[in-house]
């Protein structure tokens, strides 16, 4: 039989009557007491600056040749030349392109603890930006090129990240890092299946800044050098035009969809600054945020009203939850957000609800898991005539 496990409301109401001190002895008991991978998830948790890690007996690598390598290798990879028949890259090279991509991976990863580790910082973004294009970009051979390289992004990206920090300090590392966490988080990862090995390494880019911002001076800074970021997207070009999407017949914008996208990706970076940043008297960040130009699409219209509801707009979340259940009838956190508010339920989102209830009709009440497991976000089935309890 299955054992309970507390969920998080339920576990840091169990925390709230416990000072520091017994929290710390708590912590050291699971730690000493603790299986060898719980000991490891612990001091990963509270060494947020670890040294870069590199093979006993073996120099580093060289920043400036390291970083040669990586871009004529992301060049060639951008221009075709590993999936057509160029002459600059041999078959036997086009058919191992995995293992000069893993090869170059970890070369830069050990670069970076060099005395000068900006050349390298340079190579993993580029390997970075490398990997996040080809989840959408056929650049090599294969169904799945990250699964195949066997290149955990969130991991690259938070050794670079941790190089930054004690290159450039916080607050400047704030302002290059925020347009990198734009432009690389990825709501569902980074492989193109959503499941496999790498990907259940994967972590949200959002957790791994999380761990690099030690006070709420640090959140409140980060936030002004994101919404800065996100002033320079919304400045950008949109190119918008009219066209037929998966050849429905039915006209979008494209500025819209990526806006939309934007939003949707860096879900789980505006959960975090929610939480935090109205307990850091920084609720004016929050009312830029929720109203931006750069982001859109229902997750946009969610994130403004759990705002609403922070600050006591009741009427004003419900009319923007329902808004937002027009456009997703059956996203599970909508449906949880709109039952936690008593927000009216569109038809089609009552449809869908009826349709789950048919589907599954023993299993009302019970909390349902999202699809993306990393993830997790639970939704209680309800009739769609029964006001939430």
């Amino acid at each position: 039989m299955p054992q309970h496990r507390m969920n998080r409301e339920e576990f840091f109401a169990r925390l709230a009557p416990l000072d520091e001190e017994q929290l710390k002895k708590g912590l050291w008991n699971l730690y000493w007491r603790g299986a060898a991978p719980v000991r490891e998830r612990i001091e990963a948790e509270i060494s947020p600056l670890p040294a870069a890690r590199r093979p006993p007996g073996k120099a580093l690598p060289d920043p400036a040749k390291v970083l040669e390598d990586v871009r004529s290798f992301t060049e060639l990879a951008r221009s075709g030349a590993y999936i057509a028949g160029d002459r600059r890259v041999s078959p036997k090279e086009r058919s191992g392109w995995r293992f000069t991509f893993g090869r170059l991976a970890n070369e830069a990863r050990h670069a970076l603890a060099a005395q000068d580790s900006e050349p390298a910082e340079h190579a993993v973004a580029d390997l970075v930006d490398l990997a996040c294009s080809s989840k959408d970009m056929d650049h090599f051979h294969s169904e799945d090129p990250v699964e195949a390289a066997r290149f955990v992004v969130s991991d690259a990206v938070s050794a670079l990240w941790t190089a930054m920090i004690r290159r450039l300090g916080l607050d400047d590392f704030t302002c290059g890092a925020m347009p990198q966490l734009i432009r690389w988080e990825a709501r569902y990862g980074w492989t193109r299946s959503g499941y496999g090995r790498i990907s259940e390494k994967e972590t949200p880019l959002a957790h791994v800044m999380a761990r690099l911002l030690p006070t709420p001076d640090a959140w409140v800074d980060c936030a002004d050098r994101y919404l800065e970021a996100l002033d320079q997207f919304a400045a950008q070009p949109r190119g918008a035009r009219e066209g037929i999407l998966f050849g429905s017949g039915s006209g979008f914008n494209i500025g819209d969809y990526h806006r939309s996208r934007r939003a949707a990706d860096l879900a789980a970076w505006h959960d975090l600054l929610l939480d935090r940043l109205a307990d850091y008297d920084a609720g004016d960040r929050l009312d830029r945020l929720v109203v931006h130009p750069a982001l859109g699409g229902p997750e946009l219209l969610l994130l403004r009203a759990r705002r609403a509801r922070q600050t006591g707009a009741m009427d004003q979340a419900r009319a923007l939850a329902t808004e937002a259940l027009e456009k997703l009838p059956g996203d599970h956190e909508l449906l949880a957000f709109a039952a936690e508010i008593d927000a009216e339920l569109p038809e089609r989102a009552k449809r869908v609800n009826a349709n789950r209830l048919i589907s599954r009709p023993r299993v009302e009440g019970i909390e349902l898991r999202q699809a993306h497991s990393r993830s997790p976000r639970a939704t209680p089935l309800l009739r769609c005539d029964q006001s939430p309890s």
